[in-house]
């Protein structure tokens, strides 16, 4: 190819990262659908608190991880960390097949959280180095379209791998070599920096332009930099907000799959296929979000531009969920949990910019913060709903009060991202 033209090799790394995320969000969803499998029902024997306990514990880890493995991909190499991730979690997934007891299923997923921990903040850095501003969101959008279409399709893999492969031990195994494979191709392909890469030419690098060649943050710093992130007001309300908007989603990935075969009568296949439909619709709302963000940057400058899109996102999927209350029929609970899905997914890229706009040269701890908080929240509703479920049993209201706590969190959400500011970086700049 002639130097006067661009070598594409962004497009590359982004294809692979969205093959990096195929494999987290599959690895991540598959457990909610094979905890109410026959033979896992019957292998290992579990009451609704403890699965709650088992798919609430890798949020939790993987919402604790989220800062120290952003800053490690920060400070030592996001290819080399972010391909060390792949490895683990892989290889936690394959070893999750092995458990054959409630604590060794909760260690596995506490590994397996802690390990995919560093996935998306790393690959915010990267994205960072190698896109330019006014196309962030898009290749964000495209990066998180590769989870959904991972978590889309986990329902459906998982419950057919069940069947076909005659035990719910050995789709983890397929998972986990899947796994492996595209950590190699990950270290194959992705730098650090378009500077690094044998395949990246001039025209490439003038087009992606310079980004700034800044000063890692060395573990003497590092309790400045958390303290400078708990000084920082944009921070804490896109933890907040974060926080609020995955305790509406979260319900999406792990209790609907339960909810439909014990509330709707809904068969496993069947209702895997209705899980992998919902998610589906997140998937064209990623490749929506990354255009509007984009665009309403544009229209509107930075700041409001990437309000906005996150906003809208809380009040539409926030209604979806108090229509679910006036329904009574499995097909119609699916539908609005399809807007639910759409509308959150809509705002992901507007935060994925956000981060990247404020995080400076701590981008990927910056965005493990954020992705922090918001973690913690899908693992409260995770533990919360069988509670919830419980407490309104007499009454009949527990499945409502889950509704009404999602639709709540999703409607705040929308309020609280209005004070964020996406000019007002983090960090100061690193002198040189």
């Amino acid at each position: 190819m002639s130097s006067d033209h661009p070598t594409n090799v962004r497009h590359r790394i982004i294809a692979v990262s969205m093959l990096m995320a195929f494999i987290l969000y599959l690895d991540r969803i598959c457990l909610a659908e094979i905890v109410k499998s026959a033979s896992f029902k019957s292998d290992v024997p579990l009451s609704k608190e403890e699965i709650g306990r088992i798919l609430g514990a890798f949020f939790f880890s993987y919402a604790l991880f989220q800062v120290p493995t952003g800053w490690a991909s920060d400070r030592f190499g996001a290819r080399k960390m972010l391909t060390a991730y792949i490895v683990l979690w892989s290889v936690f997934t394959g070893m999750t097949g092995l458990m054959s007891s409630f604590a060794g299923l909760l260690v596995m997923r506490l590994l397996c959280g802690a390990a995919e921990a560093g996935a998306y903040p790393t690959s915010g850095a990267i994205i960072r180095r190698w896109i330019p501003l006014q196309a962030r969101a898009r290749s964000s959008a495209l990066v998180a379209f590769g989870g959904r279409i991972g978590g889309t399709l986990a329902p459906f893999l998982t419950a057919w791998m069940v069947i076909e492969l005659g035990h719910w031990r050995r789709p983890l195994y397929v998972d986990c070599v899947v796994g492996l494979i595209i950590a190699a191709l990950y270290w194959h392909i992705v730098r650090d920096r378009p500077q690094e890469h044998p395949d990246c030419n001039e025209a490439e690098r003038k087009l992606i332009g310079e980004p700034p060649v800044e000063k890692p943050i060395p573990t003497g710093e590092l309790l400045g930099m958390l303290g400078a992130f708990c000084r920082s007001r944009n921070l804490w309300l896109n933890a907040a907000g974060q926080m609020l908007v995955n305790i509406g989603w979260a319900f999406l990935v792990t209790w609907l799959p339960t909810y439909l075969k014990e509330q709707e009568h809904v068969e496993d296949l069947q209702g895997g296929r209705m899980v992998t439909l919902v998610l589906a619709f997140g998937m064209f709302g990623q490749l929506a979000g990354g255009w509007v963000a984009d665009l309403s940057v544009r229209r509107l400058g930075l700041r409001w531009g990437r309000v906005l899109p996150m906003s809208l996102s809380g009040l539409v999927a926030g209604a979806a969920y108090v229509v679910c209350l006036q329904l009574d029929s499995a097909w119609g609970v699916v539908a609005c949990c399809c807007v639910v899905s759409f509308a959150v997914d809509m705002g992901n890229p507007a935060i994925w910019a956000f981060m990247q706009d404020v995080g400076g040269r701590a981008t990927a701890a910056a965005f493990g913060w954020g992705n922090m908080w918001g973690n913690f929240g899908a693992s409260a509703i995770s533990m919360l709903v069988p509670y919830m479920l419980e407490l309104g049993k007499q009454g009949g209201t527990g499945q409502r009060n889950v509704f009404l706590l999602c639709a709540g969190s999703l409607f705040l959400y929308s309020v609280i991202v209005w004070g964020i500011d996406a000019t007002r970086p983090v960090l100061k700049p690193d002198a040189k």
